[in-house]
């Protein structure tokens, strides 16, 4: 890199890491090009010197003498703000007033006194006002929830509860009675697959983790009786259809007229603006208009949400603006009885909800907070090993620009949003908090760039409203980490993950008493085989059937050696080892290994409970495997009175005491 060069130089200080290292350690460097298209993508033009340098000047601009709309501080630490010394006042949010004078940073800028004090706190200074967000030292963690002990519970995705009447797709009510079942054997947490909102308008579309909004909810979740056609897997686009039709017709016949009004009051102007959102796209894309299903084309007065012509329409189309609403509402009371009836029966932490690290670029967020998500990127990942060409994940996320001058508004929401009816969060690519490979749409992945996020102010606001919840946050950082960063997470407070697969030194297994204490432990994830499926080779044979590689048999078998011998070192069995063919006595023994690891909480996915061979997804398919669609053999009440999922749940129970 040339420090001398004004395009370097525009973008690292827009964030953009110009020299990255690969898999191997390796430096790579980021074309030119690349750096242009990103840079133009972001609001920065850079094709020329000359617009490279009013970018420049922009930059300086923003992070110059203007005061941000919302700095965060750490307690009992100096407070930094760009600016020049001069008289300040603090207002806390209990009230009290501090004043005093901010005084020259070293650095550049000023200071302003430390406040011992957590919150959001409103700041008079230079003749503006801004939020000062003072972030506590550390998350509320597992520890804090367990009160020294230790605690397990259930992963399960969403949609693969079973409950007469769902219309095929597992809802709130079934989580519900899940939620219940597990607290009465002593689960302590239910880890949920993602709950964001889909495209109402677009029924095809279901994955958990392109959703259309993370700051609402999937409305397809919503307890309604429907009858549809039993089936083994989720049949989306017809159970999705009958399901909207049984809630029309429910609307229809609803007297939520108070209740409504309140929610409409409490949730503000975001699920309003995804309501009115929801009856655009399905309005504009009437007669098979598929086109309109991307708010990217729709007529130009609609493709800002502040446009008084959207307010004419949602005063047009009222009644279709309030279902919207109301299926909010509804999807609403019904996570907030799910986490109830956990925490009623005895769960320490109850529903630990999942918040993917994007968005759909066609969605109501990236329509309704235009100027806070990245638009012409999408997010991926380098070339790594497996993926030679690196991924694109198709999604967009949120811009570091964006945030910034908008007060971080829309994370703050969302984040508020995942832990309303919940004691925790996964936080799906935890490593975006820090930094995202970006790639210009219609570029390779290959292309892409390292875009630097706000993982200062990010990791605080993070810490804040899990104290603000009392909420644990899990980090899923699972991959390559940034340097240094595993260490933050683990300061603030935030807990890593720790899947069996992965706990190895060479062939050999790691002995569960060496996991990391504050991490959670887990077999697997919704990703990779469940134990039974790595046991008996399902994964394998899926990977041949694909052309897709994988492991051979000769190696798993010697795998399967080495995964028994630490399942007795750990004294989860005794037994001999048994035949490739018995994933049944391979789970009951990871449930007691598990059990044994020194992670402060152990989850263990439900597949691993029933001993299911087949995950739930897998990387790199799309329709050649049937992902995000596999239902469970059976309601709440069946599978907790089965005697095997009895004895796993005793076997890894026991462990933990």
């Amino acid at each position: 890199m040339n420090p001398m060069n004004p395009l370097h130089d525009l973008a690292t200080a827009a964030g953009l890491e110009i020299i990255w290292h690969d898999v191997n350690v390796v430096d790579r460097t980021v074309s030119d090009d690349s750096l242009r298209a990103v840079l133009a993508a972001i609001g920065l033009p850079a094709a020329t010197d000359a617009e490279v340098a009013d970018s420049r000047a922009m930059l300086r601009q923003e992070t110059g003498a203007n005061v941000l709309p919302l700095v965060t501080a750490d307690c009992h630490a100096p407070i930094s703000l760009s600016g020049a010394p001069g008289p300040y006042r603090l207002t806390l949010e209990s009230g009290e007033v501090i004043t005093g004078m901010a005084t020259a940073a070293a650095a550049g800028g000023v200071t302003l006194a430390p406040v011992a004090t957590p919150g959001y706190h409103q700041l008079e200074f230079a003749g503006a006002e801004t939020t000062v967000a003072v972030a506590p030292p550390r998350a509320y963690t597992l520890d804090d929830a367990a009160s020294g002990g230790r605690l397990w519970g259930l992963a399960v995705q969403l949609y693969s509860l079973r409950r007469t009447g769902d219309g095929g797709i597992g809802d709130f009510g079934a989580l519900t009675e899940f939620v219940r079942h597990a607290a009465r054997h002593g689960a302590d947490a239910v880890a949920i697959s993602p709950v964001h909102a889909q495209f109402s308008a677009d029924i095809t579309r279901y994955g958990p983790y392109a959703p259309s909004n993370r700051a609402a909810l999937n409305v397809l979740h919503i307890a309604e009786h429907t009858d549809v056609p039993d089936s083994e897997l989720v049949e989306w686009p017809v159970s999705a259809a009958a399901k909207l039709r049984s809630l029309r017709a429910a609307f229809a016949q609803s007297h939520d007229h108070a209740a409504l009004a309140r929610f409409r009051a409490e949730s503000g102007p975001g699920l309003v603006n995804h309501a009115i959102f929801e009856a655009l796209a399905i309005t504009l894309s009437e007669d098979g208009n598929r086109a309109a299903l991307d708010f990217r084309t729709w007529p130009e007065p609609y493709l800002n949400p502040a446009n008084p012509a959207v307010a004419r329409f949602a005063k047009d189309h009222e009644a279709e603006v309030d279902f919207h609403l109301w299926l909010q509402y509804r999807a609403d009371e019904g996570l907030k009885a799910a986490q109830a009836a956990a925490r009623d029966n005895g769960a320490r932490i109850g529903l630990i909800a999942d918040l993917a690290v994007g968005t759909d670029h066609c969605g109501s967020h990236s329509w309704s907070r235009q100027q806070q998500v990245l638009r012409g990127l999408e997010i991926g990942a380098p070339p790594d090993l497996i993926n030679r060409e690196g991924q694109s994940w198709g999604i967009t996320a949120f811009s570091p620009r964006g945030l910034r001058n908008s007060g971080f508004s829309a994370f703050i929401d969302m984040l508020r949003h995942a832990l309303r009816h919940a004691g925790g969060v996964r936080i799906d690519h935890v490593m975006g908090l820090a930094r995202l490979w970006v790639i210009p749409i219609g570029m390779a992945s290959s292309d892409g760039a390292y875009l630097r996020m706000p993982e200062v102010d990010l990791m605080r606001l993070t810490v804040l409203e899990s104290q603000r919840h009392k909420a644990v946050i899990l980090g899923e950082d699972l991959g390559t980490l940034p340097f240094g960063f595993g260490d933050k997470l683990d300061n603030a407070g935030i807990a890593g993950l720790r899947v069996m697969w992965f706990e190895r030194a060479g062939p050999r297994f790691n002995p569960p008493a060496g996991w990391t204490r504050t991490a959670v432990a887990m077999t697997t994830t919704h990703d990779l085989p469940t134990v039974a499926g790595w046991w008996q080779g399902t994964d394998i044979a899926w990977r041949e059937s694909l052309r897709m590689g994988g492991d051979d048999a000769p190696t798993r078998e010697a795998d399967r050696t080495h995964l028994w011998d630490a399942f007795t070192e750990s004294g989860a069995t005794a037994a001999p080892q048994p035949p490739a063919g018995d994933g049944a006595a391979a789970t009951y023994a990871a449930c007691g290994h598990l059990g044994r690891t020194a992670c402060t909480l152990a989850l263990l996915p439900i597949e691993d409970a029933l001993s299911l061979p087949e995950q739930p997804n897998l990387p790199g398919t799309t329709t050649e495997h049937p992902n995000w669609r596999r239902r469970l053999p059976g309601d709440a009440a069946t599978i907790f009175a089965r005697e095997d999922v009895t004895a796993r749940l005793a076997a890894l129970a026991r462990a933990r005491r």
